[in-house]
């Protein structure tokens, strides 16, 4: 059994100002059809638009409210929304709040950095 505690993750921090915490993927099991990781996205901040070839993910809000935009498709997401990313469309999260938007990261495949592709 793999427990990782988010208290005890790894932080990555991204050149657009979020933090992100991989608790369950490559990095830390011999996980492979999905992952799970924690972001923080910071007030005034925006995830780089990027798309996947191969990965499909669920961004599901936790705190805090932005701009999701899909493809050509922008809604207003905040705390309580789970939205689908399909592979290949390129995506982005901007935090147009005043507090931190927390979100879980879904992806299946697996997460690897070799299927991050910026625009």
């Amino acid at each position: 059994m793999i427990i990782i505690n988010r208290a005890g993750a790894g932080i990555i921090k991204t050149a657009h100002g979020s933090e992100i915490r991989p608790l369950v993927d490559r990095t830390t099991s011999a996980i492979s059809k999905c992952s799970l990781a924690e972001e923080v996205l910071p007030p005034g901040r925006s995830v780089t638009p990027h798309h996947h070839l191969e990965t499909e993910e669920i961004y599901y809000i936790l705190e805090g409210s932005g701009l999701m935009t899909v493809g050509e498709d922008s809604n207003q997401v905040s705390a309580g929304d789970a939205v689908y990313v399909p592979r290949g469309l390129t995506h982005s999260l901007s935090n147009t709040g005043t507090e931190e938007i927390k979100l879980l990261l879904i992806c299946g495949p697996a997460f690897h950095y070799e299927d991050h592709i910026f625009e």
